[in-house]
């Protein structure tokens, strides 16, 4: 008794403090949707944006947010600030919440917190040309699957604002649970990503390794007006012009030759032919000779070649062949006139300036602006602060109590299909290398096909191991078309399928899956 009357206590005290810890430092803004979005965000009333936004409660839970409610459409609608947010003095942390309640095959949720608008927008206008200062947030589609970090930011030289792209950002969580996303802007220009309160990114606003392009540009640059000389030799090496060919050299020989030495097996049948007429078969009752042609039985491999060496008229295999030399062509050697790889000149760049701290722009209005393939993405408590516990005891609050009751329904909905744990957390890890795999340039024919099938996959995760095969039998035929210069015939790997699939047909059938 006296046992549960002090966990009682430490309760309370432990509730106390995180209420303590958040009155303290309150949040600058809060957004949790418990009540009707209409009045406090404006839609867009532009003609693209027709998806309906929805105020909805979250899928097993008693708790609100803003529903994408339709498929295939564009989305806009923004939130005025009470005051500006200045994103120059102190620490500054954006955190949301965003449920993918159907998952998320293609399309975004983030948000963009957008400059003043002196800056040319309006909010009944909000379109995808409205000036922000950040733009954060999950987007999948295709070999896109990341979680951005956008800064655009005004080059004090040239006066235009260039978006400058976070290297490397984290991807987004490939399920349908909830998931708090926070970036935290120090004063010491350190920017940290944290995706459910674990980080998962930290980069430095001024490095060119962590942002693309650079905030700071190139002192200098290569000067465009330079010309490489008409006697610049770039050539490290060049054939010898003092060499000879050989007089022995015949280049006419070909690469490879019949076996002389070669002798035709015992019990091959010289007379019996490698396929022969399905003696099975008949002609079907239907079929008409003058409309259909003259019928053919389907042939069918000679079961006499089965047991013997071969059959058909037996020719002798072909070798390599000793004479063979190939073009001849003069050994290289040292280039005397070699200068080396021409660089034009580099000059002062004109859009150079130093920096010690990114010129942020003030935050004005928080904005969703997206189009999405999904629907059911349900955006929640939407949080501007300047203290990073502050965000933490929202998410500890807000977030973590509706994730882990999340995450047990779907361990026990995997649970009932057979699913196991490792086995759900493979395959995620899987489709997520292949997405990879499928952006590479080389496969770039091919890259809508690889990705519709990667997506099957996702909805179908019986078929990791078919799509596996399948995408495997893609980049083999691209890497053979790349050394050979020519298509390999598919090959057939499940015989239910080989059973009906011609040999000559093998390779459309393949294509027809990818």
């Amino acid at each position: 008794m006296e046992g549960r009357q002090i966990r009682a206590v430490l309760v309370l005290v432990v509730i106390s403090c995180v209420g303590f810890q958040i009155r303290a430092s309150d949040p600058i803004f809060i957004e949790s949707f418990d009540e009707s979005f209409d009045g406090r965000w404006i839609v867009s009333e532009k003609d693209d944006y027709k998806g309906i936004w929805k105020h909805s409660k979250s899928e097993g839970h008693d708790d609100y947010g803003l529903l994408v409610s339709e498929q295939a459409k564009k989305y806009a609608i923004v939130k005025e600030l009470d005051e500006a947010v200045s994103l120059k003095d102190g620490t500054i942390v954006l955190q949301f919440e965003v449920r993918l309640q159907k998952g998320l095959e293609c399309g975004g949720a983030y948000l963009k917190y957008l400059r003043p608008q002196e800056a040319g927008w309006k909010p009944a206008e909000f379109d995808n040309d409205c000036p922000y200062s950040i733009m954060f947030g999950p987007d999948k589609c295709g070999s896109t699957n990341k979680v951005h970090f956008i800064l655009k930011h005004k080059n004090p030289k040239s006066g235009k604002y260039v978006e400058h792209h976070l290297k490397y950002p984290p991807s987004v969580p490939s399920d349908k649970l909830s998931h708090v996303y926070t970036a935290i802007l120090k004063p010491d220009n350190e920017l940290r990503i944290l995706i459910d309160g674990e980080e998962k990114k930290t980069a430095n606003f001024l490095s060119a390794e962590d942002f693309e392009p650079a905030l700071i540009p190139a002192e200098t640059i290569p000067d465009p007006n330079d010309k490489k000389p008409e006697d610049w030799d770039e050539r490290a090496k060049i054939p010898d012009p003092d060499a000879v060919k050989p007089d022995d050299w015949d280049e006419d020989a070909p690469m490879e030759i019949e076996d002389e030495e070669a002798v035709k097996p015992e019990g091959w049948l010289d007379d019996e032919p490698e396929e022969i007429d399905d003696p099975d078969a008949s002609k079907p009752e239907d079929w008409d000779d003058e409309e259909d042609g003259e019928w053919e039985a389907p042939k069918i491999d000679n079961p006499k070649c089965e047991i013997a060496p071969g059959c058909g008229e037996w020719k002798r295999p072909m070798k390599r062949n000793p004479a063979y030399k190939g073009k001849w062509h003069a050994p290289l050697i040292d280039n005397p006139d070699y200068k080396g790889i021409w660089k034009p000149q580099q000059i002062p760049n004109p859009d150079y300036f130093e920096l010690d701290r990114p010129d942020f722009e003030p935050i004005t209005a928080i904005g969703i602006e997206i189009w999405t393939m999904q629907d059911g993405i349900l955006f929640d408590n939407i949080l501007i602060a300047n203290d990073e516990k502050v965000a933490e005891a929202y998410r500890d609050t807000t977030w973590k109590l509706k994730f882990e009751i999340e995450k047990e329904k779907q361990k026990a909905e995997e649970a009932a299909s057979g699913l196991s744990d490792g086995l759900s957390g493979l395959q995620k890890a899987v489709f997520d290398i292949l997405y990879k795999i499928g952006g590479l340039p080389f496969l770039s024919a091919y890259k809508v096909q690889i990705f519709d099938l990667i997506e099957k996959g996702e909805k179908q995760p019986n078929l990791t191991i078919g799509i596996l095969v399948s995408i495997v039998v893609v980049i083999l035929t691209v890497f053979f078309k790349i050394l050979f210069g020519e298509k390999k015939p598919a090959v057939c790997f499940f015989s239910s399928q080989c059973n009906f699939i011609p040999k000559s047909h093998n390779a459309d059938y393949w294509n027809s899956l990818v």
